[in-house]
């Protein structure tokens, strides 16, 4: 979720040319307003990384701790296989809504793999599974060396009569074309809805342009750029698929990398307060989002630094010490 940052420096506005192939572009009218939670289940000493894979008994544990200490009845997923597949039946199980990111990455072997597996599931809970991504910040990750790959994917979905809302995830910054004055990707007519990650924190760190954001203004920063992607992309459902804020280490903070200023401030207090006050300004609006993450994942601060293993509603093991009393507009 942090790696767009290092573009953000660039003001060079790319252009694509449109896919032949490009899906008719239709108004998207959500049926439903949806406050949903990212799950990812390597929490603990897994990694997706290596080693063994989340089992069915920890997938259901997980999502009953996600029922039973918290106020999200949808789920954002990471990935359908290494048994990752097993979380739509266990959702569907306890009615559960979900958004499912296909993975895609570097490796177009198990990108077909994942796309298989990816039309498999789509079909058999499609009241469970609502919406489906051809990646997650693939863009961020590579630039446009893959963008090949997305629309393959996009592209079997379609032709394998997928019902879902199709698109591909990623930050704000790709969705504006990496440009100040936003512009659409060439990804634009293909999507049938927009799924941007939204990370003040982040910025606060890597950005040149917006790099002082305290927990106060969080949630402003979060409309401000929902509120361009809907004024570039008006015919298009606009979702914001991860926001947050870590919750430690306590009283933490990072340098901005580039202006030296320290605005942010890790804590249990200010992660509530993003998450809190960011939901209520879409239940304003009446617009989707997804809070990053239900459960922390001990394996990222190798990524991410100290902060990387703070970000869950819930920390440390069965039965997860969560956020207490959060408050979810809706």
């Amino acid at each position: 979720m942090k790696y767009f940052f290092v573009f953000l420096t660039l003001f060079t506005v790319l252009v694509f040319g449109q896919n032949a192939y490009a899906a008719k572009q239709v108004k998207v009218t959500p049926q439903d307003t949806l406050q949903c939670a990212a799950f990812s289940t390597y929490v603990g000493t897994l990694t997706p990384n290596f080693g063994e894979h989340p089992s069915k008994e920890l997938i259901n544990t997980l999502l009953d701790q996600l029922i039973k200490k918290t106020p999200f009845r949808c789920i954002m997923t990471y990935g359908v296989l290494n048994g990752l597949d097993a979380i739509f039946s266990a959702a569907e199980a306890r009615h559960i809504k979900v958004i499912a990111i296909l993975w895609l990455d570097n490796d177009t072997n198990i990108n077909s793999q994942s796309i298989e597996k990816g039309i498999e599931v789509a079909k058999a809970f499609p009241k469970t599974i609502i919406k489906l991504s051809c990646g997650s910040e693939v863009r961020t990750r590579h630039g446009n060396i893959y963008d090949g790959e997305i629309s393959r994917c996009i592209d079997s979905l379609h032709k394998a009569g997928v019902t879902q809302p199709i698109t591909t995830i990623d930050t704000w910054w790709e969705w504006c074309n990496r440009s100040l004055e936003c512009q659409q990707t060439s990804f634009a007519s293909k999507v049938d809805w927009i799924g941007a990650n939204i990370f003040p924190w982040w910025e606060n760190e890597y950005s040149g342009i917006h790099s002082c954001i305290p927990a106060e203004k969080a949630a402003d920063f979060h409309i401000a750029r929902l509120e361009d992607l809907h004024r570039i992309y008006p015919n298009k459902e606009v979702v914001m698929t991860e926001f947050g804020w870590p919750s430690g280490p306590e009283n933490g903070t990072s340098t901005n990398l580039k202006t030296g200023q320290r605005c942010g401030v890790a804590s249990k207090s200010n992660q509530k307060l993003v998450i809190e006050s960011t939901f209520k300004q879409l239940a304003k609006k009446k617009w989707s989002g997804t809070v990053f993450e239900a459960f922390s994942e001990n394996w990222k601060p190798a990524e991410e630094g100290p902060f990387g293993s703070y970000w869950g509603l819930c920390q440390g093991t069965a039965p997860y010490t969560c956020v207490n009393q959060l408050k979810v507009a809706r």
